[in-house]
């Protein structure tokens, strides 16, 4: 089947997942300050589930979408940055670390704008910093609030946080690396 033929509900459910994702993100905030984390773990999970979901539908069945490829990172920093204020002003986690995940990601913001108002595109494709530094923060939150739920998972978490701070640090120093480093030239 053509991919101009596939039922419109295919073509638009992974940008649909995608939007669900956005909006559960207030509800898990709000969960999270209010000290429910039991719903927060379901909720997290099910979010988890929807990502997974929404790309494996955009691969599977040649429904991906400009606006899925923006909403996507959106939604997923959103979700991660969003629980990590979140933490931090309900005082869950230590200032230190939000800083670092945070500083990280206003800097990244910061750098975009910059090339944005100066109308230069760089592309910044993913590292297997970033990713692994994403993966990392996405376990910590996970064993967090399950120790915040009774779970003794404290040595875990733990080591987690030291793994969040040193994998920001290093994917950072990547991307600064990456920036300062030669364009390379396109070809005709």
């Amino acid at each position: 089947m053509h991919p101009s033929s596939r039922p419109n509900s295919v073509k638009i459910l992974p940008n649909l997942l995608t939007i669900a994702r956005i909006l559960a993100a207030p509800v898990l905030f709000w969960l999270v300050w209010v000290h429910r984390y039991t719903p927060v773990i379901v909720l997290f999970i099910a979010i988890g589930i929807t990502d997974v979901a929404d790309g494996f539908i955009a691969r599977r069945f040649r429904a991906s979408s400009r606006l899925g490829a923006y909403l996507d990172p959106v939604a997923d920093k959103l979700l991660l940055s969003g629980m990590f204020v979140t933490l931090l002003l309900a005082r869950l986690i230590a200032p230190w670390l939000a800083a670092i995940v945070l500083g990280r990601d206003v800097l990244i913001l910061a750098v975009g704008a910059i090339f944005y108002l100066r109308r230069t595109r760089r592309d910044f494709p993913p590292s297997i910093w970033g990713k692994l530094s994403t993966f990392a923060q996405i376990l910590f939150v996970c064993f967090r609030i399950g120790e915040l739920d009774g779970i003794r998972v404290h040595a875990m978490a733990t080591m987690l946080a030291w793994a969040v701070a040193a994998l920001v640090l290093v994917s950072l120093a990547d991307y600064a690396r990456r920036l300062v480093s030669p364009v390379p030239a396109s070809r005709p």
